[in-house]
């Protein structure tokens, strides 16, 4: 029976989000909100391309650390 009602409310919330989402696009102000969306996206994109960069450069520091230190304590 809980698994009906998990379902129902599901369904209803993803009804609710369309028919929001539908309308806000269907009026003037819509286009507005569709612009102002598009900008945060791509403002969001750019810094997790920032921060994904940045962890890449972490970890071939981590790496490039734990290559020396192994390196120098290798038995002669």
């Amino acid at each position: 029976m809980e698994k009906k009602s998990n379902l129902l409310l599901s369904f209803l919330i993803g009804a609710v989000a369309g028919a929001t989402i539908a309308y806000l696009l269907s009026n003037d102000k819509g286009e507005e909100i569709e612009k102002d969306i598009k900008e945060t996206v791509a403002k969001i994109k750019d810094e997790l391309e920032k921060h994904y960069e940045k962890g890449k450069a972490i970890v071939k520091d981590i790496k490039h650390n734990a290559e020396e230190t192994l390196e120098r304590n290798k038995p002669a």
